[in-house]
């Protein structure tokens, strides 16, 4: 069913008896061309574009629990392409053109909202790192904008101008970016690629792989053994522990990340700002609750939870530069496991197991990058050749020492 104002008019005039099933709950089949661990958003993605670019339409996903339950629920559903590096730039920028077309290739709501993010910065150094950064944006085509100190408190008047630790001197905005409902991406690539032909199965965890004269010919799962020309694994922060299953160990280790909303307060951040002198970024959702987060625990972890230290210092983070949060109550907290990488760059990539391919190594990135990410999988899997804005996120790269360090923090998981 095509969702628009016309179906909706016909729907209203039966009272919404003859909606149908966003998508179908099959049972597996005993084999597929192409099987995908993960039904989160980079897992459910992958399915769409092998089925809609590529036309390999014999595909499953499998979720160990329901689509969306992992990190793809579990962010603060930030989008942007506000990188500086090459291999990065042009990735992260596909991206943001795929999410800002989005709602009419899925024919679905995803609340796509372009209202900008604005990164604060408190010093000299850090406004001559931003303008780098900003420049380095725009020789690429990617919109920047690097906003003084005046500009910046006509936009965000909310913020501690009058007596604070860390001086505002400015920020580099980029109005392209902004948010988009986490949920709502994942039901609107299920829905899309239920209705191409793929499987979406859920309650399905993979157990073991098979292996035939060392390559891989399917999985074994709660739900019985299923076969494969080729498996994919997007499955996150459960990376390490999937790869094993094959023999593998990846250059990734498991953190977990917090974040955070609060009771509904009427409109007051108009899009998403970052504090610069520590790790606090904050937006407000549509029902009115702040949305933030900052670093992770700093330990490994595969717990869906944090500690109350860390929940301690990102809230001061957020006192530090808007004192008036404290006045709010907070309404909840999560975690979700964060697969971070020795260089804070992703891995897109085939592995040494022979029909197996990998897609892991998020860090913070995860959700902005869901639609490059599937598109990018999806032409590993089918042609066997890294897309182009994907080359320099292959796992022989710390072999050959062509790392795409971003924030310069060296050979430490956790502090990308």
């Amino acid at each position: 069913m095509k969702y628009s104002i016309f179906s909706l008019a016909r729907a209203a005039l039966t009272g919404h008896r003859g909606w149908t099933r966003a998508w179908r709950d099959p049972a597996p089949k005993s084999r597929y061309d192409v099987i995908i661990i993960g039904g989160g958003g980079h897992g459910l993605a992958t399915a769409y574009f092998l089925a809609k670019e590529y036309g390999i339409r014999n595909v499953a996903v499998l979720e160990k629990g329901w689509i969306g339950s992992g990190n793809a629920g579990r962010n603060t559903t930030i989008i942007r392409s506000n990188y500086m590096l090459p291999g990065n730039v042009g990735f992260y920028e596909l991206s943001m053109k795929l999410w800002e077309r989005m709602e009419q290739d899925l024919n679905y709501n995803t609340m796509v909202s372009q209202r900008g993010i604005i990164n604060l910065y408190h010093s000299d150094a850090q406004r001559d790192a931003f303008a780098r950064r900003g420049n380095s944006m725009r020789i690429n085509g990617i919109d920047a904008e690097l906003l003084d100190a005046e500009q910046i408190r006509k936009e965000l008047p909310f913020l501690n101008y009058a007596n604070p630790r860390f001086p505002i001197m400015g920020g580099l905005a980029q109005r392209r970016g902004g948010t988009a409902r986490h949920d709502a991406v994942v039901w609107g690539y299920a829905r899309a690629a239920n209705d191409l032909g793929v499987d979406i199965i859920q309650n399905c965890e993979v157990t073991g792989f098979q292996r035939t004269d060392g390559r891989i010919t399917g999985v074994e799962t709660t739900r019985g053994s299923i076969g494969a020309g080729k498996v994919g694994m997007a499955v996150a922060g459960n990376t390490s522990r999937v790869a094993s299953m094959a023999g593998l160990r990846l250059p990734i280790e498991s953190h977990v990340l917090q974040a955070f909303v609060t009771e509904a307060i009427k409109p007051l951040i108009p899009g998403v700002v970052t504090f610069g002198a520590g790790h606090f970024y904050i937006s407000q959702s549509d029902k009115g609750g702040l949305v933030f987060g900052g670093d992770l625990d700093g330990y490994n972890s595969y717990a869906q939870r944090g500690n109350m230290p860390t929940m301690e210092d990102v809230c001061e983070g957020g006192m530090a530069v808007m004192p008036m949060i404290g006045r709010v109550r907070l309404l909840r907290q999560w975690g979700g496991i964060m697969d971070m990488s020795m260089d804070g760059t992703p891995i897109i990539d085939r592995t040494p197991v022979d029909g197996l391919y990998l897609n892991a190594g998020w860090c913070y990135g995860g959700f902005k990058a869901t639609p490059a990410s599937g598109l990018t999988f999806a032409h590993l899997i089918a042609r066997d050749e890294p897309h182009k804005e994907a080359s320099c996120f292959r796992l022989d790269r710390f072999r050959r020492g062509a790392t795409i360090d971003e924030k310069g923090q060296g050979a430490q998981p956790n502090l990308h």
